[in-house]
């Protein structure tokens, strides 16, 4: 029985982004291979509200003595010493890093997932001190450890490109979401998110943090030309850039046509893409675009933006536009809006294609990568 390590900082601690692919990865591991042993290192057990002990297979460990006290400093480097001490087999790092010190761990095998390397590409979106931390951290876990994982082609080429790392090193495994994404909503429950929200009969959604690499500007300068009565129903964290994005709405009398709602709660998220007659995801550059998936997955067509990863996320019966032409996304939004066999066939396109990422299928890429290492 293969005994694997995992990062699980994010996994205890954050709910969003890489919390959720922590969390996914580990939980479709332990369901298809449950005759592994995973160990979970988490920095703080009083933190941890997420990442759970399951059975006799998955066990959560946490700093001891002093290092309770610099939890930063131990998953920098004295979880290397535990990782030895557990005699890990491989020490997979989910989250972009693994301990600096990681080849010290003569007899485990380290993987690390990249998400995407945003910081270099667009270097004027992030404070100087948080791309060098990034960077550092980034390019010494794909130097030292014995695998990459990109969850995208684009996130691969990236790896390849700015950091020189041969490919033969890097595997390509997509992210999943959620299985909720795939279960039908009752009638019920969606009339009652209809009413908790006032949702209009038709809206566009957008879901996703409000800032603005994600580009929702976009989509309030196409609202101006969208010749349909539809509304856009925007969900995502509230931003100094939600504030521009409110402000010209506020300046062009769109507020009948745009509405913003922030702090939405996870368990109404399947009701809102089920009920969405369109999904639009505009972000200028992504390391895959989870969101795209939940759309897809929710029977919901989809327009995304060109120039990153997108098009491996929406596969080839969404729809693409330039990230800087409102008026293309507004001709494609009443395209689609007025075109019911169009809607239809995306529709359908698209749960066909979501199933490229069906977790069984993921969760034996990610063992079969495991097993190849410990041979």
């Amino acid at each position: 029985m293969p005994k694997l390590g995992f990062d699980a900082k994010r996994a205890a601690q954050n709910r969003t982004g890489l919390g959720n692919y922590s969390r996914f990865v580990i939980d479709i591991l332990k369901k298809y291979y449950p005759d592994n042993e995973y160990i979970l290192y988490a920095p703080s057990e009083k933190k941890n509200k997420l990442a759970k002990e399951d059975g006799n297979n998955v066990k959560l460990k946490y700093p001891t003595g002093f290092q309770k006290r610099i939890s930063s400093i131990w998953r920098i480097f004295g979880i290397t010493d535990d990782i030895i001490k557990d005699r890990i087999e491989i020490y997979h790092g989910l989250s972009n890093e693994l301990p600096l010190n990681i080849r010290k761990a003569k007899d485990t095998k380290s993987i690390v997932t990249i998400h995407d390397l945003i910081f270099l590409r667009h270097p004027e979106w992030y404070k100087p001190v948080d791309r060098w931390i990034y960077n550092h951290k980034f390019r010494k876990a794909c130097i030292n450890s014995d695998k990459i994982i990109a969850v995208s082609q684009c996130t691969k080429q990236d790896i390849i490109e700015l950091y020189k790392i041969e490919p033969e090193k890097i595997e390509v495994v997509y992210q999943g979401c959620d299985p909720l994404f795939r279960k039908k909503v009752s009638e019920s429950e969606k009339q009652e998110v209809r009413e908790k929200f006032h949702l209009p009969e038709k809206f566009i959604l957008y879901l996703g943090s409000i800032e603005e690499r994600k580009n929702l500007m976009l989509l309030a300068k196409a609202m101006k030309h969208v010749k349909t009565s539809v509304k856009v129903i925007a969900v995502g964290k509230k931003t100094e850039y939600a504030d521009k994005v409110k402000t010209f709405i506020t300046d062009n009398s769109l507020e009948k046509s745009f509405e913003m709602f922030h702090g939405v709660e996870f368990k109404y998220l399947p009701a809102l893409y089920q009920m969405a007659d369109l999904f639009v995801y505009p972000s200028l550059y992504e390391g895959f675009g989870i969101p795209i998936l939940e759309a897809l997955c929710s029977g919901t067509p989809v327009i995304a933006a060109k120039g990153s990863c997108l098009e491996e996320a929406g596969g080839p019966d969404s729809i693409y536009v330039s990230p800087d032409n409102e008026i293309e996304l507004a001709e494609k939004i009443d395209l689609i809006m007025n075109n019911e066999s169009l809607r239809n066939d995306m529709i359908e396109k698209g749960y066909a294609y979501a199933d490229n990422f069906e977790e069984s299928k993921l969760a034996a890429e990610l063992n079969n990568i495991y097993t190849e290492l410990i041979k």
